[in-house]
């Protein structure tokens, strides 16, 4: 049987690798690639160049993958201070991504920024820094350090399906969260302390997204539930 193919999107970063120095790479944490390998998909990362909205066409599904902050200015506020590497060229990109896998009803899975991308793209807003409204850091607790919270599931919801209804402890390294949840998204987890961590289309094809970060979970169930979709 043929894998369905799944574009994931990614960054593009000054990086360091081999005799390279400081070199602007197209990259992408290799835990995404395994995810969606192990689900039965083949994946095929999508750089934010060219009109990346016309390989939405070749797809069978779509990961947007986490990233920095979204240009405020596109849900109609100023970047607060700690508001931070925004790529104007990726919102462009993945917003124009999203809305053509969007018209195309094409499985899609947000992770951590692709909820939020989801969300602006909808209509909805974001809290800009986290940690001002919940009152700690657990969320994003250190640069390059997952934090392990607790998320529960909605019954009834895609997400519940594919991952119960038990509160289950997930890694989180997000500042930033659904403020203001678009019109047609329906919350379907949350964390103690009242953050959106999963939201999806009301009705339609299988639109899911996750504020936390199932590519580094140990449980595979939301990359097995968007291949079962293609």
């Amino acid at each position: 049987m043929r894998r369905p193919v799944i574009g994931v999107t990614c960054y593009v970063e000054p990086a360091t690798f081999t005799v390279w120095q400081d070199m602007p790479v197209a990259l992408l944490p290799y835990m995404y690639v395994e995810q969606v390998v192990r689900a039965g998909g083949q994946p095929v990362v999508l750089p934010p160049a060219g009109d990346a909205a016309q390989v939405v066409s070749r797809l069978d599904g779509l990961v947007l993958a986490g990233g920095g902050d979204i240009d405020p200015a596109r849900y109609g506020e100023t970047p607060e201070e700690r508001t931070g590497y925004i790529r104007e060229f990726r919102d462009q990109a993945e917003f124009a991504v999203l809305a053509a896998a969007l018209d195309a009803g094409l499985p899609f899975l947000g992770i951590c920024r692709g909820l939020q991308v989801l969300n602006v793209a909808l209509g909805g807003s974001l809290h800009q820094h986290l940690p001002d409204v919940v009152g700690h850091t657990g969320h994003s607790p250190a640069p390059g350090r997952f934090g392990h919270l607790p998320i529960t599931p909605v019954p009834g919801t895609r997400l519940a399906k594919a991952l119960g209804t038990a509160p289950v402890t997930v890694p989180h390294y997000h500042h930033q969260a659904v403020d203001r949840l678009a019109p047609g998204l329906t919350v379907t987890a949350s964390a103690a302390d009242g953050t959106v961590e999963g939201v999806e289309l009301d009705s339609g094809p299988f639109t899911v997204a996750a504020q936390w970060h199932p590519e580094a979970a140990e449980d595979h169930a939301l990359f097995e539930a968007l291949v079962a979709a293609c």
